[in-house]
């Protein structure tokens, strides 16, 4: 049964409101990258200070996912355009910003949210299609894995320690679950109503922890989840900010500073930056 674990307050420590929705956030090494609009915007991950943009002029207004590679020293960005053009772009980072991009193929689905898995690979939520598809830094399709039926809205994907994908569905109520890898279903985790934190509603993004403990930004319900994996509890974090956090659509964490990143999708669309997690 799932119930609330003790609460800690993390720290407010830094907001910027941006004119459009902040699509999607990652970090790698001493820098964070923001999407918004056409333009991913490159901070100081010590500072906050912008540092940079980096142009991506054929995207959309659809840019729903970001992914960074330590291995590969490159960033990844999604785009599903009203034209039913389904792109992945990827900027190398090593300081030529060359712009390679790839299309996912119309009949795959829009991709959604990203990520990288254990082998350094990138993986693509396929939404309408409700399929994983996997890509090597060139672009070269490595395998598509079909989630089983009753999987629907697929929003975001992250592998786990065990090899499995944690999966987020954005419907109401909200649903994550624990994937294998021929896409079966291996554990959900629907709150019920009667929960004391309550149903989720159109979940999104996916944060996991070196101990497989999950982040949900619960974009309807204008909060962000803790899945205590290990315990089975769950709670909704304490996260304090002048007129509540806005309809959350991303989220990265960065254990080794004890800081997690969030982006409104609606509201003030603004970028949180919180300090002092200790999961």
């Amino acid at each position: 049964m799932l119930t609330a674990m003790e609460a800690r307050s993390p720290s407010l420590v830094y907001v910027e409101p941006f004119q459009h929705s902040v699509c999607a956030i990652t970090s790698l090494d001493d820098e964070v990258f923001i999407v918004c609009d056409q333009t991913s915007a490159v901070y100081d991950a010590v500072t906050f200070v912008s540092k940079r943009n980096i142009s991506l002029p054929a995207l959309s207004n659809k840019p729903y996912g970001i992914a960074a590679c330590a291995r590969n020293k490159c960033l990844y960005v999604s785009d599903f355009s009203t034209y039913k053009i389904y792109m992945v772009y990827r900027v190398e980072l090593s300081g030529s910003n060359t712009l390679t991009t790839w299309s996912v193929g119309m009949t795959s689905g829009r991709p959604r949210s990203l990520s990288v898995n254990k082998a350094y690979n990138l993986v693509v939520a396929c939404d309408g299609r409700n399929k994983l598809q996997e890509y090597t830094t060139q672009g070269s399709l490595v395998r598509e894995t079909w989630l089983q039926a009753g999987v629907t809205d697929l929003c975001h994907a992250i592998q786990l320690s065990t090899g499995d994908y944690m999966v987020s569905q954005s419907t109401s109520p909200g649903v994550v679950s624990v994937v294998g890898e021929i896409g079966q279903v291996v554990h959900s985790y629907g709150l019920p109503q009667t929960s004391a934190v309550g149903q989720m509603k159109y979940p999104s993004s996916l944060a996991a922890t070196k101990n497989d403990d999950i982040l949900v930004a619960d974009s309807g319900n204008n909060r962000i989840i803790l899945f205590k994996r290990s315990t089975g509890c769950v709670q909704k974090l304490p996260l304090t900010v002048d007129g509540g956090i806005q309809h959350p659509h991303d989220l990265c964490l960065d254990e080794s500073r004890g800081r997690l990143y969030v982006g409104e999708f609606l509201g003030q669309y603004r970028l949180l930056i919180f300090d002092g997690f200790k999961l």
